[in-house]
């Protein structure tokens, strides 16, 4: 029986650096961000849906999906926003618990990296919820920087998920990511070992 961590966090809280150790260690990883852009690749029942509903103007001119014209208009309104995760949750739910079937299957641990894990109410999937944890103030700070953003472009972002305090409550495992690399580093390296030990003993 495999065991399948859900990873989460905030946007801009070094969720991919904590996945990262856990693919090095040669876990699968089901990577919610890569399904939300296979179910919307040319020809997709996912795009032509946006499309539908968003009109033409957000394809670009040889029929990808425009994502800078998209975030756009999506970061501007919560209505929006909730109009597109409606329309595209069907496509990548299946598609996510497709994959976490077909990896447990190869791996004791598989590990399921979704920034909207608690939002999209994914936490029957998994077995136990990592999340990736850094105060709302130091999220403002490294998102700015990391896309060159405005404190109230940046805020928006932030406020469209779920604050990452709500997120730490609701945690059965937590990885603060406030320190240097190394440390945060230690911390997963040291749950993989647990976990390892705990897998050979069964």
């Amino acid at each position: 029986m495999s065991f399948v961590l859900g990873i989460t966090g905030g946007i801009s809280t070094g969720k991919s650096s904590v996945v990262s150790i856990f693919e090095k260690h040669g876990y699968p990883i089901v990577d919610a961000d890569k399904v939300a852009r296979l179910v919307v690749e040319p020809g997709t029942p996912g795009l032509q849906a946006i499309v539908e509903s968003f009109g033409s103007e957000i394809l670009t001119t040889d029929k990808q999906l425009d994502r800078k014209r998209l975030g756009k208009i999506i970061f501007q309104s919560e209505a929006q926003r909730t109009k597109l995760n409606r329309l595209l949750n069907p496509f990548i739910r299946t598609e996510i618990l497709a994959q976490i079937d077909e990896k447990k299957q190869q791996s004791p641990l598989v590990i399921v990296d979704i920034p909207l894990l608690y939002e999209g109410h994914y936490e029957a999937s998994v077995s136990k919820i990592a999340v990736v944890y850094i105060p709302e103030a130091v999220q403002l700070e490294r998102l700015m920087k990391r896309d060159q953003l405005t404190h109230d472009e940046a805020l928006k972002r932030v406020k469209s998920q779920m604050s990452i305090e709500e997120k730490k409550q609701k945690a059965d495992i937590l990885f603060d990511n406030q320190g240097t690399r190394e440390e945060t580093q230690q911390q997963v390296e040291n749950w993989i070992k647990q976990f390892e030990l705990a897998n050979k003993q069964l």
